[in-house]
């Protein structure tokens, strides 16, 4: 089924067109809801909320294009995890590492091409949640330090700063392991 149909399937309250949904968007939206928390148990637990947000707002969606709904999808999904996390009030979770990255300073010749992707992806999942959010709206989702602060209810800067600081760590990360496979 094409996005089109699925779309006039769903507002319908067709079954057949929420389960080709389903199927065609939960690996994506799994995905997309690991890349803000690692913990498996607790992804599954939000990829249910996602689906179910997705089919109580779906009067709410309204088709423009190829493509549209892939992207209505994923907002509903990030503001879920979101969601999950000022619940839990994890979203400060930064740790101080003040002089461990004061004394690093980011290499210029990093080649993130080189890293395979799922290393990458084990060190963003490794940042502390504060970090991991930042970085995953600014650098995946291209937010800007604005619309993350509002969303996420703190200053431009401080999104700024811990972009900053969720970056020198993926530097010092890939320089390591850099090192260790030559």
């Amino acid at each position: 089924m094409t996005e089109q149909e699925i779309t006039a399937g769903c507002k319908k309250g067709d079954n057949k067109a929420r389960k080709e949904l389903y199927e065609q968007y939960k690996g994506k939206m799994y995905a997309l809801i690991l890349r803000y928390m690692p913990d498996r148990d607790v992804a599954r637990d939000v990829l249910h909320d996602g689906f179910i947000a997705v089919f109580t707002r779906f009067d709410r969606f309204e088709w423009r294009q190829e493509g549209s709904l892939r992207a209505w999808i994923s907002r509903l999904f990030v503001n879920e995890v979101l969601q999950h996390l000022r619940a839990k009030d994890i979203l400060r979770d930064t740790v101080d590492i003040g002089k461990t990255l004061e004394t690093f300073s980011m290499p210029e010749d990093i080649n993130v091409e080189s890293i395979p992707s799922n290393i990458l992806h084990h060190f963003i999942s490794e940042l502390p949640t504060g970090y991991r959010t930042v970085f995953n709206l600014f650098a995946l989702d291209g937010l800007s330090h604005k619309e993350i602060g509002m969303m996420l209810n703190i200053s431009e800067h401080t999104s700024s700063s811990q972009f900053y600081r969720a970056k020198q760590i993926i530097a010092r990360k890939i320089s390591e392991y850099r090192k260790r496979v030559g």
